[in-house]
């Protein structure tokens, strides 16, 4: 779906810009699209004190608010948006999420199947992530995720596994032991049910159909539950500290799902960074990749992802 005429307002890091009236499955709404503007994507608290609501608000109409932005700058613009008939959370693995409403037309918990694919043409592309336990494949895609997302803003990292380790924790600061990041992990571990990969299949189709790229981190484990994930995605990456563990992952993803393979990485505890080949896949050594370090991606995997991976304008 296209985005109507819009008006914006602009802060030091934030950018807020409302559609013109629109209409779907006859509810008449507005979009509120946010992007950070700083060149690292943050923003900070402060920023809500002179954040402003774009002109020409629609109060009889509801608002569905988009973009990639924290939580609690959400939670402000909810609140900021109450006068309006009923606000939703776009969410672009499922569509527009209601949160709140003083309107009979929709409920809470309703989610109208909204798609903002801004007119791309094709499926993005969906790089799963695999490898053995502990090689670094959190590290890895998070890493990789941030390395990208300057200029590539519409880059997607999707956590396809219940351990509980999601970006949040690689983000924790510098003053949290690996003991403090295993207990957040334990506390917040999930168990495998029956709709568990096939939940995260249609979620990663649903994203590559608005996104140039998808990263997708599967767990270390072969597994012929992971089957739907595999069959979303259309290439993958091994990194492994263990280099008789690679030849299974080739089998699984590529022999079995046909995935193509764009690099395999030999995990190491030391700081390194060595090319062993480019075609026909990129095969190197690198690292640390461990949690609670500052780790660069190696320029050479990053222009792979971007030559083999995002379209080209």
């Amino acid at each position: 779906m296209k985005p109507a005429a819009m008006v914006s307002t602009l802060t030091s890091n934030v950018h807020l810009t409302l559609s013109e009236p629109q209409t779907i499955d006859n509810l008449r709404f507005q979009l509120l699209s946010v992007a950070l503007t700083s060149l690292d994507r943050l923003m900070t608290p402060a920023d809500l004190r002179s954040l402003q609501l774009p002109p020409g608000l629609d109060p009889t109409g509801g608002i569905v608010i988009s973009g990639r932005a924290p939580i609690w700058l959400y939670a402000h613009l909810v609140h900021e948006l109450h006068p309006t008939a009923w606000v939703a959370c776009y969410d672009p693995r499922l569509g527009a999420v209601m949160v709140t409403t003083h309107c009979q037309q929709v409920r809470v918990g309703q989610v109208v199947p909204l798609q903002l694919s801004y007119g791309k043409p094709r499926l993005g592309s969906a790089l799963l992530i695999v490898g053995p336990p502990d090689s670094g494949k959190s590290v890895l895609s998070h890493a990789l995720f941030q390395a990208l997302l300057p200029d590539f803003p519409d880059v997607f990292l999707q956590r396809a596994q219940w351990d509980g380790e999601g970006n949040w924790i690689l983000e924790l600061p510098d003053t949290a032991t690996h003991a403090d990041r295993e207990a957040f992990k334990l506390a917040y571990k999930g168990e495998l049910t029956d709709t568990f990969y096939p939940y995260q299949a249609q979620a990663i189709l649903q994203l590559r159909r608005q996104k140039s790229l998808v990263i997708v981190d599967v767990g270390g484990k072969v597994q012929p539950e992971k089957q739907p994930v595999l069959e979303a995605c259309s290439h993958y990456l091994v990194i492994s500290s263990k280099s008789d563990e690679v030849k299974k992952w080739h089998e699984f993803c590529c022999d079995r799902s046909n995935l193509r393979c764009l690099s395999v990485i030999t995990s190491s505890l030391d700081k390194i960074t060595t090319v062993h080949r480019r075609a026909p896949f990129l095969e190197m050594t690198c690292g640390p990749w461990l949690s609670g370090a500052s780790i660069p991606v190696p320029e050479v995997l990053v222009e792979q992802v971007m030559t083999q991976l995002l379209p080209r304008t």
